[in-house]
């Protein structure tokens, strides 16, 4: 697999995790672990992939074919965690996926409270104090989905985040998500999580207006748009800046 070899190069630690219901592919950097010990972990979320081949036809694997999260994470000096989703990275076969999971159900509850479990386990092994969760579109609502359930979550970082699943589907004429979780529709994050909202000025995905109509609903929450960004390029122009401005916010945490 291309992310395992990536992985590998990177000196990044592949495993396999189980969560509740799914098995969780994951890649462990700890990166100056010593250096940043009371400090917060990264935790990155992938995007939603290739759930669809085209707008009717689902696709077997949904794993993106150049996962985002693990090239940014690569430039990451801190301790970090690449977080698999259910059935992606070769987990598709798995007993309990089924194209549900990763297209209407995307977001449902029986993803991410797999994820939270699959991510305790991984706090509790490393003895984790501090987390932040950093999602890339789709990986970005999980992120926030997460955060709620997570309380070592002391901040969020989205890029692209699809923030309102509900005003996504009706903007792009696709199918409504009935069986996922809308951050939207949630309560607001809990004041003592910062939040860190990137958007692309060029994102026809996820326009900045819709973000920011959901990023007004959240506490202590921050948006900012970024020129000459799409919805999965030029991430990578900004990244060493987005750590800075994390790092920043994460100060209190250390």
């Amino acid at each position: 697999m291309r992310s395992d070899a990536f992985a590998a190069a990177s000196g990044f630690t592949r495993q396999v995790v189980p969560g509740s219901g799914f098995s969780h592919l994951v890649y462990i950097a700890k990166n100056h672990a010593e250096t940043h010990k009371k400090s917060a972990w990264h935790v990155y979320i992938e995007g939603d992939g290739m759930p669809w081949i085209r707008r009717h036809i689902i696709t077997t694997d949904p794993t993106p074919s150049k996962p985002l999260m693990l090239q940014l994470m690569a430039q990451d000096s801190h301790p970090a965690i690449y977080l698999g989703r259910p059935c992606y990275f070769g987990m598709a076969r798995d007993l309990a996926c089924n194209p549900w999971v990763w297209t209407y159900g995307r977001y449902s509850e029986q993803v991410v409270e797999s994820m939270r479990t699959a991510l305790t386990s991984l706090v509790n092994a490393n003895a984790i104090t501090s987390l932040v969760l950093i999602g890339h579109s789709g990986g970005g609502t999980l992120a926030m989905l997460l955060a709620e359930r997570v309380p070592q979550t002391r901040l969020v970082v989205t890029l692209a985040g699809n923030l309102d699943i509900d005003a996504w589907t009706a903007r792009h004429g696709y199918t409504t998500l009935s069986h996922s979780l809308n951050p939207t529709r949630r309560p607001p994050l809990p004041r003592h999580i910062d939040q860190l909202h990137y958007v692309g000025k060029n994102d026809k995905n996820v326009p900045p207006e819709m973000l920011e109509a959901a990023v007004r609903q959240q506490q202590n929450a921050r948006m900012l748009v970024l020129d000459g960004v799409e919805h999965q390029q030029g991430w990578d122009n900004y990244w060493t800046k987005i750590l800075q401005t994390a790092d920043f916010s994460g100060r209190s945490y250390e």
